[in-house]
């Protein structure tokens, strides 16, 4: 039986792959720092920026998936990315595992038309120029050969289970939650890509189990065809049967609002992405292996029903 081990447990993406693996009969390794663990998966403690535990939480492994989950603050993604990047790689290397990076659509920046697999980095924000830096060090080891590795792209994510970190669910599903009138980012009236928690696990899953998609990059399924902003905030609304209407947040209220949260403040710098059509093509790992993503109508219900079963809705999120 290979092992699976996953760098960052404890998140919407590494666990839904967890019970994934799980779910196939493969053996599971979770690394964190808190050495959170779960039912049928071994556990390690471990901090990703030392290169020694990294070692030795990947010794064995036939698949390493890279899921980490920094907090959202580019002075943080400044000082860790580039040693984690480095660490894992020097550690799947070592130890002869094929490495699955689970990353987003930040180093591609503003985008004129669909984002696809071979559109270049062209990073519009300090995150960005990170994630395109740590990307093209993974993709220069493996055209070197030193390393069997994929990267494997969401766009922005929503579903159940990411009420505590994905932004569409911070500016809409929580809020309705909790009663009160959805945000939406720099513009109400222009298409922006979410990816669907729920479709991310068997995506990432397939990916690892075929030799052929390593030594490239795949979108995770995404839903075509994506709504604007306030028919994104209508839907979410009618799920929670609450009254259509939302509010936009311009880069001006941001920038107030970042003078006392962070979070806020670096959501400012990623605006671009909401000031037009922001679209995300998924067709490659369709035609490839036959994964088709949940339409945002069926996605938007089954989050809202997440958040009623779970206790969440009219509670205020907690």
């Amino acid at each position: 039986m290979s092992l699976n081990t996953i760098l960052g447990a404890g998140g919407v993406v590494a666990d839904g792959l967890a019970k994934r693996l799980l779910s196939a009969g493969e053996s599971v390794r979770l690394v964190s720092r808190s050495g959170r663990g779960m039912e049928g998966a071994a556990s390690v403690k471990a901090d990703v920026s030392s290169a020694e535990q990294v070692l030795s939480a990947v010794e064995g492994s036939s698949v390493v998936f890279l899921c980490i989950g920094l907090k959202y603050d580019r002075r943080v993604w400044s000082e860790l990315w580039p040693p984690i990047m480095s660490n894992t790689l020097e550690a799947c290397k070592r130890s002869g595992s094929k490495l699955v990076f689970f990353d987003n659509v930040y180093a591609y920046g503003k985008v004129e038309g669909p984002m696809t697999e071979s559109t270049g980095y062209n990073p519009s924000s300090r995150k960005g120029e990170i994630r395109a830096s740590i990307a093209r060090t993974l993709m220069e080891e493996v055209k070197r050969g030193n390393i069997r590795a994929l990267i494997a792209r969401a766009a922005d994510f929503y579903g159940p289970f990411a009420d505590k970190v994905g932004i569409p669910n911070a500016l809409v599903f929580n809020r309705l939650a909790a009663g009160k009138k959805p945000n939406v980012l720099a513009r109400a009236d222009r298409k922006h890509s979410y990816t669907f928690t729920l479709d991310m696990a068997e995506a990432l899953y397939t990916l690892s189990k075929s030799d052929d998609a390593y030594g490239q990059v795949w979108h995770l399924p995404t839903a075509p065809d994506p709504p604007t902003g306030q028919e994104f905030a209508a839907l979410a609304a009618e799920a929670f049967g609450a009254n259509p209407g939302c509010t936009v947040l311009s880069g001006w209220m941001l920038k107030a609002a970042g003078i006392f949260d962070r979070t806020i403040y670096e959501i400012s710098e990623m605006l671009y992405q909401n000031e037009c059509d922001y679209i995300f093509d998924s067709s490659k790992i369709q035609n490839a292996f036959g994964l088709s993503a949940t339409s945002y109508a069926d996605g938007i219900r089954q989050t809202a029903t997440f958040y009623r079963q779970s206790g969440r809705n009219q509670k205020g999120v907690k």
